[in-house]
């Protein structure tokens, strides 16, 4: 017998950590709950500080990625479409389906605002408000989409003037063609490049999410909902209606899909975005989720990221529904069918402008400047946005894999097979990229 039959062995399996990536977010919320009640309850300042700095670090390492991420990847997912059959079809199914489902949120919106009146009950005044430093108007919307320069717009992370210059970028190759193959490869490579460093930085969700939440905790307690329980309790109901509610009945009818398998594929995506509060920070596991769930590569490389930076039924559609009947009723202004249009024509059009980074004041005050209602009334919300953006966030990224898996379903390109199969965590936090195998164990090297 050779030594090298003796010596043949089967390869050992590499190395999992064996708590599932989405206990380990969820292990993190709970222990930064608990810090956070400890720091605030018995004053304990290093306590407070650590989680400060911690929420903060996470949330820096993600927006450091932000804007080469969103460029590359919206000029390569431009330059993507070349590989897929009817691609101004499938642009502009994706394009309807999502104005689709935002008029739907808001709606949602607007019908829970008119029953719960948030801001009747509410002991928060006019006087409690503040004039933002700058409102959001169309003009600014229109004027804004294009740069002075290629510079301000990434040093300034203005996302939609970024996503305008890759726009732009993506069509000239195309147009171009092979003499621009060389800027094409050096592009995907630099976004595979971007996208394994935000991975690692993924990989520190369950610690940045006890910091983010122990953060929150210490900043505001549970005496800040009291003002705020009714409107509070509104987003979060919204939220859940179009999550649980709308997305798997648009699933269920429109695409002949089971929402079942869309939770289990899309959840650690979804985990991560209510941590994160960010659409753009999240993407790679977005994108990572749809392609697990059978939407073909080529196309989800296209869809994710153009949802990431327009798709926000939780931040563009239900929040500033509920927002602008909240504060409406705290300034005594009667706001009538006109403005309730308005509303939903904002929010369907212009949910671009909130960028896909945490937050959506500048939503907030596109809105309230349309309707000419007092922009001293974004002070009053400031203070509680950073507990409703989470749940805000987490609906947007549910919206951004639902629509491609309804487009994909009706447009006959959907693997069914990867989509019934897919496992209650496909995706893989170490190791993402092209993952072909759910819950195949790599072979160690």
């Amino acid at each position: 017998m050779s030594a090298n039959t003796a010596d043949t062995k089967p390869p050992k399996p590499g190395f999992r950590i064996p708590v599932p990536f989405w206990a380990q977010v969820l292990l993190g919320l709970v222990v930064g709950l608990v810090l956070g009640f400890v720091a605030r309850t018995f004053d304990v300042s290093w306590l407070a500080t650590t989680l400060d700095k911690v929420g903060g670090i996470f949330v820096q390492l993600l927006k450091l990625a932000v804007a080469p991420l969103v460029f590359f990847a919206i000029m390569v997912s431009i330059t993507n479409l070349r590989k897929v059959n009817n691609a101004a079809r499938l642009a502009g199914r994706t394009l309807l389906w999502f104005m689709i489902t935002s008029l739907i949120a808001v709606v949602i919106g607007l019908v829970i605002g008119l029953v719960s009146n948030p801001g009747s009950g509410s002991a928060l005044t006019p006087a409690d408000g503040a004039r933002p430093d700058h409102a959001g108007s169309w003009l600014d919307f229109l004027t804004g989409i294009v740069p002075t320069d290629i510079i301000t717009p990434f040093s300034e992370l203005n996302v939609l003037q970024i996503v305008f210059m890759a726009v732009v970028a993506g069509v000239a190759i195309l147009k171009i063609g092979p003499k621009a193959q060389p800027v094409l490869t050096l592009s995907e490579s630099v976004l595979e490049l971007l996208q394994k460093a935000l991975w690692w930085v993924i990989l520190l969700a369950p610690i940045g999410s006890a910091g983010l939440i122990g953060r929150a905790i210490v900043q505001y307690g549970w005496d800040l909902l009291g003002d705020y329980a009714t409107f509070t309790a509104d987003i979060y109901i919204g939220c859940a209606l179009v999550l649980f509610g709308v997305y798997p009945l648009l699933l269920a009818f429109a695409g002949k899909l089971n929402p079942l398998h869309f939770f289990k594929g899309a959840w650690p995506a979804i985990q991560l975005a209510f941590v994160s509060r960010s659409s753009v920070g999240t993407m790679p596991v977005t994108q990572q989720s749809a392609i697990r769930l059978g939407v073909p590569k080529d196309y989800a490389s296209f869809a994710v990221p153009f949802g990431a930076t327009t798709k926000m039924d939780g931040c563009a559609a239900i929040y500033p529904a509920i927002s602008a009947i909240f504060v409406a009723q705290i300034f005594h202004v009667e706001i009538g069918i006109k403005e309730y249009l308005l509303i939903a024509f904002v929010s369907v059009i212009g949910s671009a402008a909130t960028a896909g980074l945490t937050g959506a004041t500048v939503m907030l005050t596109l809105t309230l400047s349309t309707l000419g209602l007092p922009m001293e009334g974004v002070g009053l919300l400031l203070a509680i946005d950073p507990i409703l953006d989470m749940m805000r966030t987490a609906t947007n990224v549910a919206g951004q894999v639902v629509c491609p898996l309804i487009v994909a379903s009706r447009e006959k390109i959907l693997d069914t097979g990867k989509y019934s199969g897919v496992t209650s965590s496909p995706v893989d936090p170490v190791d993402p990229v092209d993952v072909e195998q759910p819950g195949a164990v790599p072979a160690a090297a």
